[in-house]
């Protein structure tokens, strides 16, 4: 007979309580769509060799002006250095530049150059792409229910 073993019990219910939490499967399908997202960018010619820690960067860099190293950095909870690595492939890749911050002539912005921009738009065209195939999988309905729901949620989390 089998002893029903404690590491099993508390993996089990570790598993329920992540499936309870809508933060935990948010974070789970994000990083699953993440993953999918950067395997299908990277399979394209000429396409830089993204990794999913570089996806992490690009919703906070702004459009316009750009982003101090440090900045980035807070907003990631990560170190300067770890930041700096990932802005280096990136511009290694032509998708980010360093250039000069025009209200401190010492520090520079990371911002996103040309290729880096259009490649934005390549990427959100292969989410949308992934969210078709999604809707295939739980019905267009759901799929519109779900961006509706998420849309409101951004909002109620943006205004904290």
């Amino acid at each position: 007979m089998p002893v029903n073993h404690p590491r099993a019990d508390y993996r089990a219910t570790l598993e329920a309580a992540k499936r309870r939490s809508v933060g935990q499967l948010l974070f789970k399908c994000a990083r699953l769509l993440n993953e999918q997202a950067v395997r299908r960018v990277s399979a394209q010619p000429g396409a830089p060799p993204l990794r999913p820690s570089h996806t992490a960067l690009v919703p906070h860099i702004p459009l316009d002006d750009g982003i101090r190293l440090t900045e980035l950095a807070e907003r990631l909870g990560v170190t300067k250095q770890a930041v700096g690595q990932l802005v280096e492939d990136l511009e290694r890749f032509g998708v980010v530049e360093r250039a000069p911050d025009p209200a401190d002539g010492r520090a520079k912005l990371v911002r996103f150059t040309k290729r880096g921009r259009s490649g934005l738009l390549r990427g959100l065209g292969i989410l949308g792409e992934l969210e078709v195939e999604l809707a295939g999988a739980i019905g267009k309905r759901s799929m519109a229910q779900l961006h509706s729901i998420l849309l409101r949620l951004l909002d109620a989390l943006e205004a904290r």
